[in-house]
C-alpha cells in the first residue's frame, strides 16, 4: 500500500492535532501517545499530565508518502498551532504541551531542519519547536484515540478543537479526505 511511512509531532493537546491530522489525504491512522519524556516504562496519562516524565503529548502519523509527503506534513503541523510558545498552547502550559518534532531517520532530521528555519521566516516570533530524536512511542490511553469523534459534543472539543478544525478545513481544503 504505497510509501507508507511514520511522523511523529506534537503541538499541545493531543486531541486537537490527531483531530487534524486524521482528516488529510495520504494519512492511513493517528495515533495519540506520549514520547520524550526520561521516565522508564510506560507513562499514564495522570504522569503526563504532572509535567514530572519529560514525555510530551505526540501524535504518530502512519502515511503514503506518495500521496503526502512528510515535508507538507511538517508545513501543516508548523501553521495548524502556535509554534512560538515556549511549553504551551492555549490554556495548556507544561512542558507535555511543548511544540516538538521526533525524526524518525536522518533524512527526517533534515527536512524537519529546513521547515524549522523556513517557519522562523514565517512568524514574528521564533520558532520554539524542539527536533528531537524519536526513541520510543508509547500509546495514550484509548479513550484518547480519536477524541474529537468520539466526544464532540464536549466542552473542550466544541471551545478549542471545533474552531481550530474549521480554519484547517478552510486553509487545507485542496489537501482533506472527503467526508
Amino acid at each position: 500500500m504505497g510509501n507508507m511511512q511514520l511522523a511523529t509531532f506534537g503541538g499541545g493537546c493531543f486531541w486537537c492535532v490527531e483531530t487534524l491530522m486524521r482528516r488529510l489525504k495520504g494519512v492511513d491512522e493517528v495515533i495519540s501517545g506520549y514520547t520524550g519524556g526520561i521516565a522508564p516504562g510506560k507513562p499514564t496519562y495522570r504522569e503526563v499530565c504532572s509535567g514530572l516524565t519529560g514525555h510530551a503529548e505526540v501524535v504518530q502519523v502512519r502515511f503514503d508518502a506518495d500521496i503526502i509527503s512528510y515535508r507538507e506534513l511538517l508545513q501543516i503541523f508548523m501553521t495548524s498551532h502556535d509554534p512560538t510558545t515556549l511549553n504551551r498552547q492555549g490554556a495548556d502550559v507544561g512542558t507535555q504541551y511543548r511544540s516538538c518534532i521526533f525524526y524518525h531517520d536522518a533524512a527526517q532530521k533534515e527536512v524537519a531542519t529546513e521547515v524549522l528555519q523556513e517557519m522562523n521566516e514565517v512568524y514574528d516570533d521564533a520558532v520554539t519547536t524542539t527536533l528531537e530524536e524519536m526513541r520510543v512511542f508509547y500509546d495514550a490511553e484509548d479513550y484518547h484515540q480519536d477524541y474529537f469523534n468520539n466526544n464532540g459534543e464536549q466542552s473542550y472539543c466544541q471551545a478549542v478543537i471545533s474552531p481550530k478544525l474549521a480554519k484547517f478545513r478552510k486553509m487545507y481544503a485542496d489537501k482533506l479526505k472527503e467526508e
